[in-house]
């Protein structure tokens, strides 16, 4: 490919990209591309950790492509050709003599994978995932430093409710604002919504000191609680009691709160870590014969695909994975982050099964090789014993890619954000 060529096979995909980020914008809203892009980051930040590690420890890297299928275009820089194919499924790094069979140039073996050390292979096979690691690593920190996470004890005042004959109830009378966080009442800290609750209820008719913050400052108001047994919203009684129940007339919310810059820094590694633990008991139930007959089930019969007990427990094929995450922008911006983080997590967990063709299976057959060897006389392990074990996995793969694409298609999941 010529350097002109080359230009116009890059300005054209340019143009070709913006047209499609413009369709799927108006498709799907601002969240679809944002979904898709953040996915091909995803894919590229994972190959980008085979090739930065193979680049450091020495071995030759002879294409670096993002997609599989026909080029749309490519540039050779080095030794290394860089590439971009029509079908963004995936990507990889090739490296040269991944096994034993490879044919591979006398000049090139000291530089391919089969001659690297054994730290080395595991260093390589892995990156991948740790890439999905550090990206939730980033995920996450920018979840809790920049947007913020809902706590618990930061209540706050989500809305107000209407009394039937009250133009305005206690709390708007008092002078409360959506959006308000409750400090104290009566000089009682507000460290949860239960102990808000109950302390008003207990206190119908007395005159109630509370202090909220207001914008970054304490502002301090009066409000006096009101029978609710004498209330009534929408004609029907606020509530059946046979004491006094005091209301103010607020619906309460956990409020986001930020943390600081170096605060997320442990936080994130304590989330992500708890995303892990989550991610192997998932990825345990995706692989259980009960959940393989569950999913054969629900394809058999559409009233099981759309019970609710299944679609809770039912694994998702790529496009109910880009669903889900475009409902969660619904939830808000920390909500999709975190969609995005579980996706990179368990992507990561998955790759690292003791099982080729994923890269755990890699690191799995460099360990036994290990085990076997020694200094004067190291092992090779041949690939053809593996065949059958490796065909049946990939047909594993393929039932559940199958089975989990034609149900997210004909019977998709409910949105679990509305």
């Amino acid at each position: 490919m010529t350097a002109s060529s080359s230009r116009r096979s890059l300005a054209g995909l340019l143009v070709g990209t913006v047209a499609l980020i413009a369709l799927l914008t108006w498709w799907g809203g601002w969240a679809l591309p944002v979904v898709i892009i953040a996915l091909l980051v995803m894919i590229m930040g994972h190959e980008f950790g085979h090739f930065a590690t193979a680049k450091r420890l020495g071995m030759k890297v002879t294409d670096f492509f993002v997609g599989f299928g026909p080029v749309v275009w490519a540039t050779t820089r080095g030794e290394t050709r860089y590439g971009i194919r029509a079908l963004p499924l995936g990507g990889y790094v090739k490296v040269p003599g991944m096994s034993w069979l490879e044919t591979v140039d006398p000049e090139t073996e000291p530089r391919t994978y089969r001659a690297a050390t054994y730290p080395r292979k595991v260093l390589f096979a892995s990156a991948g995932s740790l890439m999905h690691g550090v990206m939730a690593l980033l995920l996450a920190w920018a979840s809790l430093s920049l947007v913020g996470l809902p706590s618990a004890s930061h209540v706050g005042v989500a809305s107000f409710t209407h009394w039937d004959g009250y133009a305005h109830n206690a709390a708007q009378v008092a002078g409360l604002r959506i959006g308000d966080r409750f400090v104290s009442v009566d000089g009682h800290s507000v460290t949860n919504a239960t102990m808000l609750v109950n302390f008003v209820h207990d206190h119908t008719g007395d005159r109630l000191t509370i202090v909220v913050s207001r914008h970054g400052r304490d502002v301090t108001l009066h409000a006096t609680p009101v029978d609710g047994r004498t209330l009534r919203v929408n004609g029907v009684p606020y509530v059946h009691a046979s004491h006094p129940v005091g209301y103010l007339g607020v619906e309460l919310e956990a409020q986001v709160v930020r943390s600081s810059w170096w605060a997320a820094v442990p936080a994130s590694f304590s989330q992500v870590g708890s995303m892990v633990v989550a991610a192997l008991h998932g990825i345990v139930h995706v692989f259980s014969p009960g959940e393989f007959a569950s999913l054969f089930h629900q394809v058999a019969s559409p009233s099981a695909a759309v019970s609710p007990s299944a679609q809770l427990s039912r694994p998702q094929s790529i496009v109910g994975v880009v669903r889900i995450a475009v409902q969660s922008s619904g939830a808000g911006v920390g909500t999709l982050l975190e969609i995005l983080m579980m996706i990179n997590i368990f992507v990561g967990v998955l790759n690292m099964l003791p099982m080729l063709p994923l890269d755990g299976g890699y690191v799995a057959v460099a360990t036994y090789e290990r085990l076997r060897g020694r200094r004067d006389r190291p092992y090779h392990a041949d690939l053809n014993r593996l065949a059958p074990v490796i065909y049946a996995f990939v047909g594993v793969l393929l039932v559940l890619f199958a089975s989990t694409l034609y149900l997210d298609i004909v019977h998709p999941i409910a949105n679990p954000f509305q």
